[in-house]
């Protein structure tokens, strides 16, 4: 990957961070920062579950440096940035996954290498340890950061519903760019030898994504998280930052082997988009998302219920309507659903404070 390849990859990286973070509703992210049953199950997913259950199937299925070392980054890396737009997408508590990504992102700055250094000097050489390129780790974890951090402030300052599903919508935008665009840099580039590895590989790869979705559902079930929380848990513990692994295999190897590693993001991503979308369909479709079940699969994943459920918690309750030039509010009443002429006279927090209008306490979260 050329260095303009990776510069793009990152800008659409942190344009999909930034507008999944900024679709969220600050009140609601303060309450799931206090969510330490669904917080400690992300943190054992990520940093001890999955990095152990890779290092198992590299053991057992005997893999090749370049196949082994890719898929320990894959499993010790955070939770991707696409658990977000997956939860953003089917409608899960993405007030959590934002959270539970940020949290996990930042401690994997110390986690990910430690992780690293203790399964691959287990099974391979200590060259192979010193050879890591841990800029490579470092940088990705870094846009991720920024893009949470930024999004999260611009909610605070901005404290506008309109601005709030605009960025979701960037969001979406960014995630679909960000897909299309690693397809085009990947199918511009060698063989990468995806399909021409024994069952071993197709089956060990997959073993991963499949233990965390299981896994973490079980334990947030067992936790008595709320519905959309366990979703979003489990999209969380299966989505791995697989652009980390293959920066790394794009950085560490060369030759053959370099497209032999590059095969294993390539297939977990695969895998994990895969199992993602039966999962969150299935979710859907028993009750355990914010979106009705039996509502039209097109429109599900078009709304932001995120914006319309944090709106619904408030006294005034409100609904948002998609698909026109501009998205209509209106406010519940007794009598139906009725515009609400508030949405025209919208003042932002920044408008606020220079009027001196803003409460203390809402100055706290920016």
């Amino acid at each position: 990957m050329s260095r303009l390849s990776e510069i793009g990859a990152h800008v659409f990286l942190f344009f999909l961070v930034f507008g999944m973070s900024a679709t969220v509703d600050i009140p609601r992210m303060k309450k799931q920062m206090r969510n330490r049953a669904a917080l400690l199950i992300g943190i054992a997913m990520q940093f001890i579950i999955l990095p152990f259950v890779g290092f198992v199937v590299v053991k057992i299925c005997k893999l090749s440096s370049p196949l082994g070392i890719t898929l320990l980054v894959v499993t010790s890396s955070p939770g991707g940035s696409y658990s977000n737009w997956w939860c953003s997408l089917f409608n899960a508590e993405l007030a959590l996954s934002v959270t539970m990504t940020g949290l996990s992102t930042a401690l994997s700055v110390i986690m990910l290498p430690v992780n690293l250094t203790i399964y691959v000097a287990s099974i391979y050489d200590s060259d192979v340890v010193q050879s890591l390129n841990w800029f490579s780790l470092i940088l990705s974890l870094v846009v991720v950061i920024t893009g949470i951090v930024s999004g999260v402030l611009c909610s605070a300052w901005r404290n506008s519903s309109r601005f709030n599903l605009r960025a979701n919508q960037m969001g979406n935008v960014a995630g679909i760019g960000l897909v299309v665009y690693s397809a085009l840099v990947s199918s511009s580039s060698e063989d990468a030898s995806l399909w021409s590895q024994d069952a071993s590989f197709y089956i060990g790869v997959a073993m991963p994504a499949i233990f965390g979705v299981l896994i973490a559902s079980q334990l947030a079930s067992r936790a008595n998280l709320e519905k959309p929380e366990r979703v979003a848990v489990a999209v969380e513990a299966c989505y791995q930052n697989t652009g980390i692994a293959t920066s790394v295999a794009i950085s560490m190897f060369s030759g053959a082997d370099q497209a032999t590693a590059i095969g294993v993001p390539l297939y977990y991503g695969i895998c994990e988009m895969v199992i993602l979308a039966i999962y969150c369909l299935a979710s859907w479709k028993m009750g355990w998302t914010k979106a009705p079940a039996d509502e039209n699969i097109c429109t599900v994943i078009t709304t932001s219920y995120e914006v319309e459920t944090a709106r619904m918690d408030s006294p005034n309750a409100i609904e948002v309507v998609h698909g026109q030039d501009d998205e209509q509010v209106f406010t519940q009443t007794n009598e139906g659903y009725k515009v609400d002429e508030g949405q025209f006279h919208e003042t932002s927090n920044a408008e606020r404070i220079s009027e001196n209008k803003l409460p203390v306490e809402d100055k706290e979260l920016i």
